[in-house]
């Protein structure tokens, strides 16, 4: 038996989607926005209902103002949040989720339940890494691997 080369590159994932790569680009900059941290926990606490700048500012600890501003026009951009203005003295205004903003509460609220039960481990691997230690596993020898 000659050893001979098999093409099995695709352009299919493993759910037979086409072009992964491409697909990534297309929403990373969706997942930067509902990922990061500041996005993530006001995502969480309108989903309780409306709320006003200063009271999200209260309870999202260690925001600033120029951040939360941020964070919520980068919401309402996405068409995660709505801005309404009240016309009283002095001016009210409230931000809220949508419908799609309330439909991303699953999700972030699975993601904060996963971080919740693994930090204890990637607590322990960051003390390793940091300290010097390893958290690799170490490859085993060719006679190990299972044959294909």
């Amino acid at each position: 038996m000659t050893p001979e080369h098999s093409d099995v590159t695709t352009d299919h994932d493993v759910a037979g989607h086409h072009d992964v790569a491409g697909s990534c680009l297309l929403v990373s900059g969706i997942i930067s926005r509902i990922g990061d941290k500041w996005s993530v926990l006001t995502i969480m606490y309108l989903a309780a209902g409306p709320r006003r700048f200063n009271e999200l500012k209260r309870v999202i600890g260690g925001i600033s103002q120029r951040m939360l501003t941020l964070t919520l026009r980068g919401l309402e951009r996405d068409g995660l949040v709505t801005r309404t203005v009240f016309p009283t003295v002095p001016p009210r205004v409230d931000y809220e989720l949508t419908n799609l903003g309330r439909s991303l509460r699953g999700p972030v609220q699975a993601l904060g339940r996963w971080a919740f039960d693994n930090r204890t481990t990637i607590e322990a691997s960051r003390r390793a890494f940091d300290g010097g230690g390893t958290v690799s596993r170490p490859v085993p020898d060719h006679e190990d691997r299972a044959s294909p």
